[in-house]
């Protein structure tokens, strides 16, 4: 089945019982729910503000999920493949699991003060999400990547006795950018239910911290412009490119162009790992640059050879 399809029919499903079945349990609840337990039920909710939040949990990231497969570029990795598929399993087990354990541990009592959720219960549901979300990944892994020739194959460019160049290129993650947007988005609406009394201030205070870090996160990772020049390079972030990050050419030894997927740094945006740090925007073309220290630095942009081949000329005319 079509991953796009399937995206859908799936986020459709969840949603629904994520609807109707406290709706139709609604009368056997009491008025408001507890939501959390320390030693007890310590927290409480109106049974709509649970329903919505519930409903919300699901709905962000199974839109992020569908963009993804809209977009297509994530299933030419095998990793990233899995990823996708044990996400939308899995994460649509968890978010069902937690709705139908707080709906349990409330079901028939008399006041959310009685409510009981037994320990086993939360350890069954986040045991049932990896689980399954292993098994999707596992299933829908396909086929074995095709390798890439690997290489640090050094591009080279002749400069005329004089000559001054100068390389830029932009790249945009629009998947970034709208996650950013949707997490604006809902802050809109989280601010506007809660003037309506629909969340308390308690509610915005928990919701604001993550949606606010992902609507500055986004918008910091959703695009970058790479200058290089005679004094070296510079990395613009975001869409008024700033903060930027300037490398000196004295620091560089040699650069080149590889394709690199997300999957093999661990995800979009800044990404370290042993020996390298990664500015993955997007899968694709990728420019590495070696430091004369040994490490590595890749960044995910256009025309990242001819890039690579202006640094490395540069390199050499200082030389």
């Amino acid at each position: 089945m079509n991953p796009r399809t399937l995206a859908v029919g799936w986020g459709l499903i969840v949603t629904a019982v994520l609807i109707v079945i406290p709706l139709s349990v609604r009368d056997r609840l009491p008025e408001p729910l507890a939501t959390h337990w320390s030693d007890g039920p310590d927290s409480a909710s109106s049974f709509t503000r649970f329903l919505i939040i519930s409903v919300l949990t699901w709905a962000v990231p199974w839109a992020i999920v569908t963009g993804i497969a809209v977009q297509g570029r994530m299933f030419q990795r095998r990793l990233s493949r899995m990823y996708w598929w044990g996400f939308l399993f899995g994460g649509a087990v968890f978010v069902t699991g937690m709705e139908l354990s707080t709906l349990y541990a409330n079901l028939d009592r008399q006041s959310w003060h009685q409510a009981v959720l037994p320990g086993w219960v939360v350890i069954a549901v986040v045991t049932a999400a990896v689980g399954i979300g292993i098994l999707a990944g596992y299933a829908g892994r396909g086929e074995p990547d095709q390798l890439s020739p690997a290489g640090e194959g050094v591009p080279r460019l002749r400069l005329r006795p004089g000559q001054r160049s100068v390389w830029v290129s932009r790249v945009v993650n629009p998947w970034l950018m709208a996650m950013a947007a949707a997490a604006g988005a809902a802050l809109v609406v989280t601010g506007g239910l809660t003037l309506l009394g629909v969340l308390s201030r308690e509610d915005l205070g928990r919701l604001l911290p993550g949606m606010a870090i992902v609507l500055v996160a986004g918008l910091a990772t959703s695009s970058a412009t790479v200058r290089v020049t005679q004094d070296g390079l510079a990395i613009g972030f975001g869409p008024f490119g700033w903060p930027v990050r300037r490398i000196r050419l004295s620091k560089i030894d040699r650069a080149w162009s590889e394709v690199r997927y997300p999957s093999q740094v661990g995800g979009w945006g800044l990404r370290g790992l042993p020996g390298m740090a990664a500015i993955m925007l997007r899968g694709g073309d990728c420019l590495i640059l070696r430091y004369r220290s040994g490490g590595q630095l890749l960044i995910s942009v256009d025309d990242a050879e001819r890039g690579a081949s202006l640094v490395n000329a540069l390199i050499e005319e200082r030389a």
